[in-house]
């Protein structure tokens, strides 16, 4: 077993993220002041960490279904500009601090026009906040670039529209599109007019596939939808034999998507939470590291979770045993899989993260020495 990294050495180190929802990392203290301001009067409590101690217990249930049930909360309170401007800007000031030097956040516009706002009110309100949050975010010393992902609620009818609307935005700020909500019932083959639109648009999208339900859903995402990513897509390890753990056999759509080089963008302690995995120990991120998958690590949502990436990195170095080199592996994974230009991720890879885990590395190695 390697060397236990330290909470402060993973605190440092650069950090890049891909599955994050906007409406899932939400400050505690932000929601009750929020509600109050616009009368919200439905929080189950008042006080910041009670109200954080629901959050993560209510979303611990087993069940998708429930966890998402928590979002309406979130939700009920930002559904005016100066409420998701504040909510953006404090979204990219907490990851700014948590070390996370790339991400790309998602959500779904149609969720918050209940008081009026229109769709293109409620994106230009989001990156005023992106925008606000990377300024304090410099003046604090800590850079950091923000992609924003628009999400379709695949129970809904809107795809089509929040596609056109990525589109529209891909020069301001948005850099792909995402649908998300009930897997079981609702495939993303319902909304195959917005992916095909998208892909005649040169435009890049990720998919919720592959978290509460099967191979199925991850199968229609990649061959019918043509999404570059998975979101989640943990239910891959269903299509791996490993009766003997020394030598596991891919079957055929897990040999495709790790062929091709597909992220994954895994969230563990989300899938805990929602049964998807039983324990972060058993997760099946420590296989499809070692079997070379293109997996990236992610919080999904840091409010339900009680989670960052420091977290769920702290959190995979415990079970797995990982070192330096894997987080900078995920790290590099995570970065080369971003819907931003290719140069642009180039300069992140090379200036950004490598000199910064070289240093934490050569550090370690002194201390150890010492």
């Amino acid at each position: 077993m390697s060397e236990t990294l330290s909470a402060d050495v993973i605190a440092r180190a650069p950090k890049v993220l891909l599955h994050d929802h906007l409406d899932g990392g939400v400050r505690p203290a932000t929601v009750i002041e929020l509600a109050r301001e616009v009368g919200y009067e439905a929080l189950p409590a008042t006080e910041p960490d009670q109200l954080a101690r629901w959050f993560a217990e209510s979303a611990y249930s087993g069940s998708l279904e429930r966890y998402l049930e928590t979002f309406q909360h979130t939700v009920g309170v930002t559904q005016t500009t100066p409420a998701l401007t504040r909510v953006a800007r404090e979204c990219v000031e907490d990851l700014a601090a948590d070390g996370v030097v790339y991400a790309e956040v998602r959500f779904a516009p149609e969720l918050h026009v209940e008081q009026g706002l229109t769709l293109h009110q409620v994106i230009d309100s989001v990156l005023a906040g992106f925008n606000e949050g990377t300024e304090a975010a410099k003046a604090s010393g800590h850079w950091i670039r923000i992609g924003v992902l628009l999400t379709a609620m695949r129970t809904a009818t809107h795809s089509k529209e929040i596609a056109e609307l990525a589109v529209e935005y891909r020069d301001k700020g948005v850099v792909g599109f995402d649908i998300a909500g009930a897997e079981a019932g609702f495939p993303p083959t319902r909304h195959l007019d917005a992916f095909e639109y998208l892909r005649r648009e040169n435009a890049h999208f990720t998919i919720h596939a592959g978290e509460a339900f099967g191979l199925p859903s991850i199968w229609e995402a990649i061959q019918w939808c043509g999404a570059d990513r998975l979101g989640h897509g943990v239910r891959i390890v269903d299509d791996i034999d490993t009766t003997d753990p020394q030598s596991p056999k891919l079957g055929k759509l897990a040999a495709y998507v790790r062929d091709r080089r597909i992220p994954l963008e895994l969230c563990p302690s989300s899938n805990v939470q929602t049964g998807a995995a039983p324990s972060i120990a058993e997760h099946p991120i420590g296989l499809l590291r070692d079997l070379n998958f293109r997996v990236t690590l992610n919080t999904d949502n840091r409010l339900m979770s009680g989670t960052s990436m420091t977290r769920e990195m702290e959190l995979c170095c415990e079970a797995f045993g990982w070192t330096l080199d894997d987080l900078q592996w995920l790290t590099v994974n995570a970065m080369k899989s971003a819907f931003i230009p290719f140069d642009d991720r180039l300069d992140i890879i090379n200036n950004r993260i490598k000199p910064v885990y070289a240093a934490l590395k050569a550090e370690q190695a002194q201390s150890s020495k010492g």
